[in-house]
C-alpha cells in the first residue's frame, strides 16, 4: 500500500509494531501516527479492518451510539461510512438527507454496510499516515517468531503468506491486535484461555470446578447472500443459483446440538433458541413471512436495503449477511492446538456455513408449503472471496494477557453488582457497553446472555503483569471467559486499540513504561488528558443497564 522507498525505510525498524490490521490495530495506528510516530501495522488478510470488513460482520453497538458512548475517531469512521453511500450510490431522496442512514437497515445494527466500503474507509482515515511515511501497512504477513530478552520484546518475524518470505521487525513497542492473540504464545507472555473457575474468579457465571482452558466461544464463518425473487418464481431455471452439495452436507443438515442447556432442535433450522431465555422459537427467512419483522433472518444483518435506493439495476436485489445461530462453531478450538487440528475446525466450520446456504437453497420449509429458495445466490464480490465466505472467520474470544488488572463480571454485570452502575475505574481511558453475550462454546455450554452495565475500560487492563513494551490492542486484553462477551465488541475494540496505541506514544514521548504511567497519579492525568484531547470518553452519564 505504500510505495518501495517508504518500505525499506520502515524494513527493519519502527517506533510501534502493530501486528494485526483489524478494528483494534487500525485505530491504534490511527491514534500511533496522529501523535508522529511511524509505525508498522500487518495483516493476515487482503483487508484491514477486521471484524467489520475481513469477518464481514455489522457493528455490534449499543443503543446510545449515535449520541455518545464511543471515541470520536470511530464516530469518523460512522460518519463516513453513511458519506460514501450519499456520494456513490442511488440514494433515494428520503435516504440520502436521514442523518443516521442505515444502508441495510438491518436490526442489529444501526450501520449495516458491505465490507468493502468499510475498508475503502479505513484506507482514507489512514491515508495521511501513509502520505506522510508515518505508516507501513504490510498485508498478508502472519507472525511465526518472536524475538524476548528479558521483559522486552525485541524483534517480530513476519512470514508473507504468498512469498513465504519474512520480514524480521524490530521496534520499541508492539501492539498485538491479532484476533486470537498470536503474539502472547510466541513471545513467552503470561496469558489466560478459555473459561476460568469460578473458584478462581467467583463470577457467578463462571464455570465451577477447575478451569477449562480449551472452553472458548464459538467462531462463524460468515457469508453474503443476495436474493432474486423472480428465480423464485420461475419454473424454469431454478438452478441456476444453485452451488455444488458441500461435502459434509449430510451431517450439518442433521446434526443436533448437544448443549447444556439443551437445544430444541437441528442447528440448521428455523426452530431457534432465544439467546437470554434459552427457550425455543420459530423463525422465517424474510419479513414478507412474519408479522414481527425481528423474526425475519433476512432484516438481522442486512447490508443493502431495496427501500434506500433509487429505482435501477443495482438496487434490485438485496443482499444479507448470514451470522447466524445456525452457523455457528463449537466442534473445535484454533487456541493451542496442533496446526492441524486448528485447520480442521476451519474446513468444518466453512463447511457448516456453506451446508446452511445448501440447505436455504434446496430443503429450508417455507410458509406455502414448498422447499428452498432457489433465488437465494451468494455474493464473492461483497466479501472479497471466490466463494462468497468471508476472508476470515469471526473471531469471538482470543487469548487474553494476564493484566495487572482484570475486569469481572462482579465489575459490570448488572445481576452481580446488584446496582445500577458498574464499577469505577480512576484509570479508565474509555468506555463500552454491550450485553455480556457469550454464544455456544467448544465446552458445549449454551448461551450465557445477561444483563451488563454500560462500562470503563480500566488501564490496568492493557498492562501484561511482566512484559514491559507490549500492549494488547484487540480482545486480548484483562478480562475473563465471561466479561470478554461485553468487551469484544467492535466499538470497545477500537477504544481498546486507540488506548493501546496512544498509551505507547505517550510513553516514548516521555521515557516511560506503561506501567509506571498507571502508577503515578500526575502522569495518569496527564495521559488521560491526551486521551480526552483526542475525543476518548472516559466516563458514562448515568444511565440503566442494558
Amino acid at each position: 500500500m505504500a510505495g518501495s522507498g517508504i518500505r525499506n525505510r520502515f524494513r527493519n525498524h519502527c517506533d510501534i509494531l502493530i501486528v494485526g490490521g483489524g478494528v483494534g490495530g487500525c485505530a491504534a495506528a490511527l491514534a500511533a501516527t496522529s501523535l508522529g510516530y511511524h509505525v508498522i501495522m500487518s495483516e493476515e488478510t487482503m483487508w484491514i479492518g477486521g471484524q467489520l470488513t475481513a469477518q464481514a460482520v455489522p457493528p455490534d453497538e449499543h443503543r446510545w451510539i449515535e449520541q455518545f458512548g464511543c471515541t470520536r475517531s470511530y464516530r469518523q469512521f460512522r460518519s463516513l461510512v453513511r458519506r460514501y453511500y450519499r456520494e456513490h450510490y442511488p440514494l433515494t431522496p428520503a435516504a440520502r438527507a436521514d442523518p443516521y442512514l442505515n444502508p441495510g437497515n438491518g436490526f442489529v445494527s444501526r450501520l449495516c454496510f458491505e465490507p468493502r466500503i468499510g475498508v475503502a474507509v479505513l484506507e482514507q482515515m489512514l491515508s495521511p499516515a501513509l502520505s506522510m511515511g508515518l505508516l507501513n501497512i504490510r498485508l498478508r504477513r502472519k507472525p511465526i517468531k518472536a524475538e524476548v530478552d528479558g521483559d522486552y520484546i525485541r524483534a517480530v518475524t513476519l512470514r508473507n503468506l504468498d512469498s513465504g518470505t519474512i520480514d524480521v521487525i524490530t521496534a520499541d513497542y508492539v501492539l498485538d491486535a491479532t484476533e486470537l492473540g498470536e503474539l502472547l504464545p510466541l513471545a513467552g507472555v503470561e496469558y489466560v484461555s478459555g473459561a476460568e473457575s469460578q473458584d478462581e474468579t467467583a463470577e457467578p457465571h463462571a464455570v465451577s470446578g477447575p478451569a477449562q482452558p480449551d472452553n472458548v466461544q464459538s467462531f462463524t464463518w460468515c457469508f453474503a447472500m443476495g436474493y432474486d425473487p423472480q428465480v423464485d418464481a420461475r419454473t424454469d431455471g431454478r438452478d441456476q443459483y444453485l452451488i455444488e452439495k458441500p461435502a459434509q452436507y449430510e451431517r450439518w443438515r442433521d446434526y443436533l446440538p448437544k448443549l447444556t442447556p439443551a437445544w430444541p432442535a437441528r442447528l440448521i433450522s428455523f426452530y431457534q433458541v432465544n439467546p437470554i431465555t434459552l427457550q425455543p422459537f420459530p423463525r422465517v427467512l424474510f419479513p414478507e413471512e412474519t408479522s414481527d419483522p425481528h423474526n425475519s433472518l433476512w432484516l438481522y444483518r442486512r447490508l443493502l436495503s431495496r427501500d434506500n435506493f433509487a429505482a435501477s439495476p443495482s438496487a434490485a436485489h438485496e443482499v444479507t449477511l448470514v451470522n447466524w445461530p445456525m452457523n455457528d462453531y463449537w466442534e473445535g478450538n484454533l487456541i493451542d492446538v496442533p496446526l492441524a487440528q486448528s485447520q480442521q475446525a476451519l474446513d468444518e466450520s466453512r463447511q457448516l456455513s456453506l451446508s446452511l446456504f445448501y440447505w436455504l437453497q434446496t430443503e429450508a420449509p417455507r410458509p406455502n408449503g414448498h422447499q428452498g429458495y432457489p433465488g437465494l445466490y451468494l455474493r464473492p464480490d461483497i466479501t472479497g472471496t471466490d466463494d462468497g465466505l468471508a476472508l476470515y472467520p469471526y473471531i469471538r474470544e482470543s487469548r487474553r494477557i494476564r493484566a495487572e488488572f482484570t475486569v469481572l463480571e462482579q465489575h459490570v454485570g448488572a445481576q452481580a453488582r446488584g446496582s445500577d452502575a458498574s464499577a469505577s475505574f480512576a484509570d479508565s481511558v474509555g468506555i463500552g457497553s454491550y450485553r455480556i453475550d457469550l454464544h455456544p462454546s467448544t465446552g458445549h455450554v449454551n448461551y450465557i446472555d445477561i444483563s451488563s452495565l454500560p462500562f470503563q475500560i480500566p488501564l490496568g487492563a492493557l498492562l501484561p503483569v511482566r512484559m514491559e513494551n507490549l500492549l494488547p490492542a484487540c480482545k486480548n486484553l484483562g478480562v475473563t471467559h465471561i466479561t470478554n462477551g461485553c468487551y469484544r465488541l467492535h466499538p470497545v475494540e477500537w477504544n481498546i486499540g486507540e488506548a493501546a496505541g496512544s498509551l505507547a506514544a505517550f510513553c516514548l514521548r516521555k521515557g516511560l513504561h506503561p506501567r509506571q504511567v498507571r502508577a503515578d497519579p500526575l502522569l495518569l492525568e496527564e495521559f488521560q488528558h491526551l486521551l480526552v484531547a483526542a475525543g476518548v470518553e472516559l466516563h458514562w452519564p448515568h444511565i440503566e443497564a442494558l
